[in-house]
C-alpha cells in the first residue's frame, strides 16, 4: 500500500472544506473521483487531508459542487497551494520527528492558542538556559550539535509571538511549574523573569493556578487547544505522551477540553495576581543564585 503524508493543517482545513460542500450539493464520492480521473479512495484521503489537491482538481470539482463564490473559490486555490509549501522546520527535518513537525505546522498557522502546562514552561516561553536543560534531560544521548539545533528550533518556534499579526496566546501554568528547579537558581530566575517580561494581555496572556487548588480540571496533564481564523478551520487539541503525539479535532473531545481549560481558567489567578506570585517566586531564586 502506498504511504500517504499526515495530514498538514493546511490540507485538513481544505479537505473539511471539500467535503462540506461535496455533502451540501449532494453529490456522491465516486462521482466526485469521476469528475477528476480518480477513484473513491482519492477522494476520501483528500477530503481526510491526506492528500493534496491540484488547482485542476479544486477547479473541476467546485464546478461539480456549483461553487460561485470567487472569494471562496480563491481561497481554496491558495490554501491548496499553500499546502505544498514547506515550513521553516524543513531544514531541521533530519533531527525532528514527523510528530514534531506535525506540532509546528499547526502552531505556525494559529489564530489562537491556548496551552496548559502541570511541569514545564511550555516552549513558546522557554528561555535558551532552561530549554537546554529540558533538552539535555529528555535526549541525554544527544550531542551537543543537536542541542543548539533543537535551541534553534525553539526560538524560531518563537517567532510566531512576535509577528505582525501574532497569534492571542493563553497560556495556564500550574504553581510547581514555576517551583520546580530547572537547571538551578539562575536559570529558574531568568525564566520566570521572561514570564513577567512577555506577559501583555490580552494578545498574551500568562496565569497561574496555585497549588491551594487541590484537585482541578487540568489533573490529568498537559494540553493545548489550536484555533484557527475562519469558518473552514478545524480546532485542534495536541496531548503529549512518552512516545509521541496525539491530535484530536472531532466536535466532541475538542469541546471537552475547551470546557476543561474554561474551568482551569477560572480557578486560576488573575493575571496580574499571577505575575504578582511569579515575580515573589522569582525572587526566591535569585536569592539562592
Amino acid at each position: 500500500m502506498p504511504s500517504h503524508p499526515r495530514p498538514t493543517v493546511r490540507r485538513r482545513r481544505l479537505g473539511a472544506e471539500l467535503k462540506r460542500l461535496r455533502e451540501k450539493a449532494g453529490v456522491r464520492m465516486e462521482d466526485a473521483a469521476e469528475r477528476i480521473g480518480g477513484d473513491k479512495p482519492k477522494i476520501s484521503r483528500q477530503e481526510n487531508g491526506r492528500q493534496g489537491v491540484s488547482k485542476l482538481e479544486i477547479e473541476a470539482l467546485l464546478e461539480l459542487y456549483r461553487v460561485s463564490d470567487d472569494r471562496l473559490r480563491t481561497a481554496l486555490i491558495t490554501l491548496a497551494r499553500e499546502g505544498r509549501r514547506k515550513g521553516w522546520w524543513a531544514q531541521y527535518s533530519d533531527i525532528l520527528p514527523a510528530g514534531f513537525q506535525e506540532r509546528l505546522s499547526i502552531e505556525s498557522d494559529a489564530a489562537r492558542i491556548l496551552t496548559f502546562q502541570s511541569m514545564l514552561v511550555p516552549g513558546l516561553l522557554q528561555t535558551a538556559e532552561y530549554a537546554t536543560e529540558v533538552i539535555r534531560a529528555a535526549g541525554k544521548s544527544a550531542t551537543e550539535d543537536q542541542i543548539k539545533s533543537y535551541i534553534e528550533v525553539r526560538a524560531s518556534r518563537q517567532e510566531i509571538l512576535a509577528r505582525d499579526n501574532p497569534p492571542q496566546y493563553v497560556c495556564l501554568l500550574d504553581e510547581a511549574v514555576l517551583r520546580r528547579e530547572v537547571g538551578g537558581p539562575a536559570v529558574m530566575a531568568g525564566q520566570l523573569g521572561k514570564i513577567l517580561e512577555v506577559n501583555n494581555p490580552p494578545r498574551l496572556t500568562i496565569q497561574v493556578v496555585p497549588l491551594s487548588q487541590g484537585w482541578h480540571a487540568g489533573a490529568d496533564g498537559a494540553f493545548n487547544i489550536y484555533s484557527y481564523p475562519d469558518p473552514m478551520d478545524l480546532d485542534v487539541v495536541n496531548l503529549d505522551y512518552l512516545d509521541g503525539a496525539l491530535y484530536l479535532e472531532e466536535d466532541l473531545p475538542v469541546e471537552r477540553y475547551q470546557l476543561a481549560f474554561d474551568e482551569l481558567r477560572a480557578t486560576a489567578l488573575a493575571s496580574r495576581q499571577s505575575m504578582e506570585l511569579v515575580s515573589s517566586v522569582r525572587r526566591e531564586f535569585a536569592k539562592r543564585a
